[in-house]
């Protein structure tokens, strides 16, 4: 049996005939920049996560960006970001004219640890950046009260988590603002490259909302006005119109994960060779699962023994922190994150996943381990 880690075209099938109906309908009608799916998308999308404002992007990188450009802050002031995430919210920082400052993970969530964000705060401190990795939010309450005491901003990095939650609120919620990626492989995907920002902030909101579209906003036309630097950052409307869709059935998307996680916990924790990550529970946090990563001093042999069992794994983000990248100037220690990414791998995790394929990769897993099923 064949377990890809990610089934690309899988995701087309699914309801191929509805997607065709919705690509043809939209450009059918010629719905192609800025119509009135997006208005639709954002709309429903602010309503979902419980935001008072939800901005259609070209991708999640430049949600941060863009975001960041809005938000005024100092030419040089630091912002506090965990090594264990993707390279995107690092560029956005730099290209935002800030200086990212790497910190370390947790031992129970992996996620940013609190106070690693407290010892790493300067003069030049602006602002947090949590970034809520594999479908769960970081220890927002503890975040949030780090920023009031010193006087930073917190923006959410929360790409990887669109209908988390902790203690009841959104991840892209809680802080000034929020950003999420549509990326293919999301557990909100589309066909192709899209994102969000969302923001309670009016004027942070009407920004971004003109900046993305070369300074212009929606009540405007750049003939007309244009008083703010902008870009072309627009959500493409098909895929505006496919992640509408989507969103119609994406909570039982994340409940079909959340239940994948529970059976890989209930088989794997007995392995005393495994880090799991946190199980779903009811309690303060709500994680989407959109990857279960999981560590293991054996991880390359595991991953082989897995491979050769046509079972797809990836070791997220080529297993590098972005402490770890000597070459774009980065020189921390942090050897929590250092070991973290030696034995972290990711196995199959979406909604289309079998119980087969489920049960296949489970008792390879064991089986490398000598676990009877």
């Amino acid at each position: 049996m064949s377990v890809p880690f990610f089934d690309w075209a899988g995701y087309f099938r699914e309801r191929a005939e509805e997607f065709t109906q919705i690509i043809v309908e939209t450009a059918g009608r010629g719905g192609f920049i800025l119509q009135r799916d997006v208005d639709e998308f954002e709309r429903d999308l602010a309503e979902f996560i419980g935001v008072k404002h939800a901005i259609g992007v070209s991708d999640g990188t430049n949600a941060i960006l863009l975001g960041l450009r809005a938000s005024n802050l100092k030419s040089g002031g630091e912002v506090i970001i965990p090594s264990h995430s993707f390279i995107a919210a690092a560029q956005s920082i730099h290209y935002a004219g800030l200086v990212n400052v790497p910190v370390e993970l947790a031992e129970h969530d992996w996620l940013v640890d609190p106070s690693a964000i407290e010892d790493a705060i300067t003069e030049r401190t602006v602002a947090i950046m949590p970034v809520h990795v594999n479908g769960r939010v970081c220890q927002m309450d503890a975040i949030m009260d780090i920023a009031q005491r010193n006087g930073l901003e917190v923006f959410e990095d929360s790409a990887q988590a669109a209908g988390a939650r902790f203690r009841g609120e959104p991840a892209g919620g809680i802080g000034r603002w929020g950003t999420y990626s549509f990326y293919p492989s999301k557990t909100l995907g589309c066909f192709g490259d899209a994102g969000a920002f969302v923001t309670n902030d009016d004027s942070i909101a009407e920004a971004v909302r003109s900046m993305r579209n070369h300074g212009a906003n929606r009540q405007k036309t750049i003939e007309l006005s244009v008083d703010i630097w902008g870009t072309n950052s627009r959500l493409d409307n098909i895929q505006a119109a496919i992640l509408k869709y989507k969103l119609t059935y994406y909570p039982e998307a994340i409940a079909r994960r959340r239940e994948i996680a529970m059976r890989y916990h209930d088989a794997f924790k007995d392995i005393e060779s495994l880090r799991l990550p946190p199980p779903p529970d009811d309690g303060d946090y709500y994680d989407i699962y959109q990857n279960y990563e999981m560590c293991c001093e054996q991880r390359d042999s595991l991953r082989q023994h897995l491979g050769d069992n046509a079972i797809g794994t990836i070791v997220q983000w080529g297993g590098f922190g972005i402490h770890q990248l000597h070459g774009l100037g980065f020189n921390a220690e942090l050897p929590r994150t250092d070991r973290f990414f030696k034995e972290s791998l990711l196995l199959p995790m979406n909604h289309i996943l079998s119980d087969d394929q489920v049960e296949h990769t489970i008792n390879c897993v064991r089986g490398f381990f000598g676990v009877a099923s």
